[in-house]
């Protein structure tokens, strides 16, 4: 995209900013004069962490890492959520546009295969900003918008040309499960709705010659214990309202941390059956495309991907740790 575009639309973004609007909870918070929104944040961009990051899913991570940029805030309130200390304590370091430019720049030139934003609605406009100074100084990573999928079409609109691989949490189907453990009894309704326009916007998953993503939708989904997520309905909706091309990560990792500690229902693992049932409602939805997480309760970062064939011989192994 143009960086007289790419201008056009962090002024657009700026404007959604303050009052607040930019995720579904539309604040309001006058947040260019000091007030921070919903999601914890202020007028700049704050940034927990930056660096390459070898524990994504294949067509990401690669040989040399994607250039995962972890943002301070969120627009959920996830009561299990291992980011805690950035997410909703307030960690990080506050960044102007040029030095974020920065950051994306140093990534491209570590050799990334990728710039991967996470979490990054509620910081669009100077995710904006920063990308028309970086796009001026020979910035050309594929964009990947790393997101909880709690977004508005107005938002998702600004990103039309932007980025190029969506790579969104599918994370409930009940409203009631999504207000007790996220905050957001609205999220499967814009969820869904996000994930829909992400497919329309970009796709299937492309990749070039190493199978590396260039373009494309990765829907991942965090399996919770007690069918909490609704896993079922998650797959059951991909499948046959989005597309059964659309890749998914099934995922296992989910340990109770933070505020679900204790919690009579998420407070524990997933068993391995729940696990199972989860493939399986993946699998009857005609959803073989993508990657599935495996391995014993004691090691929950190693995935088999590229396939759900049921013989091991014909999945890759990869170690990762993906956010929560």
């Amino acid at each position: 995209m143009e960086r007289s575009e790419l201008a056009c639309r962090a002024r657009e973004a700026l404007a959604m900013q303050s009052p607040c609007r930019l995720c579904p909870r539309r604040c309001g918070a006058r947040r260019a004069a000091g007030e921070r929104g919903a999601c914890g944040e202020g007028a700049a961009a704050r940034v927990y962490r930056a660096a390459p990051h070898r524990g994504e899913e294949p067509p990401l991570s690669g040989v040399a890492g994607s250039g995962t940029v972890f943002f301070s805030g969120c627009t959920l309130r996830c009561v299990y959520c291992q980011n805690h200390p950035f997410s909703q304590g307030g960690a990080g370091e506050e960044l102007s546009a040029a030095e974020l430019a920065g950051v994306f720049l140093a990534l491209q030139a570590a050799g990334c295969h990728n710039l991967n934003l996470v979490a990054p609605t509620h910081v669009l406009p100077q995710i904006l900003q920063a990308l028309e100074r970086a796009v001026g100084d020979g910035f050309a990573l594929p964009v990947v918008y790393n997101t909880s999928g709690y977004e508005t079409p107005e938002a998702l609109r600004l990103l039309d040309g932007v980025a190029d691989i969506y790579l969104p949490d599918l994370r409930y189907a009940d409203g009631d499960a999504a207000a007790r453990y996220s905050g957001a009894a609205d999220y499967p309704a814009f969820s869904r709705r996000a994930v829909r326009e992400m497919w329309r916007q970009v796709g299937p998953l492309a990749t070039d010659a190493a199978g590396i993503a260039r373009r494309g939708l990765i829907v991942r989904h965090l399996v919770l214990p007690g069918g909490v997520a609704g896993t079922g309905e998650v797959m059951r909706f991909l499948a046959e309202e989005v597309s059964r091309d659309v890749r998914v990560s099934l995922m296992r990792q989910y340990t109770p941390c933070f505020r679900a500690v204790g919690d009579p229902v998420i407070g524990r693992r997933v068993t391995r059956r729940e696990f199972d049932e989860a493939v399986a409602a993946m699998r009857r939805a005609g959803l073989s495309r993508g990657w599935v997480q495996e391995g014993a309760d004691e090691a929950p970062e190693e995935f088999l991907g590229e396939s759900l064939a049921p013989k091991r011989a014909q999945m890759r192994t990869v170690r990762t740790r993906n956010r929560v």
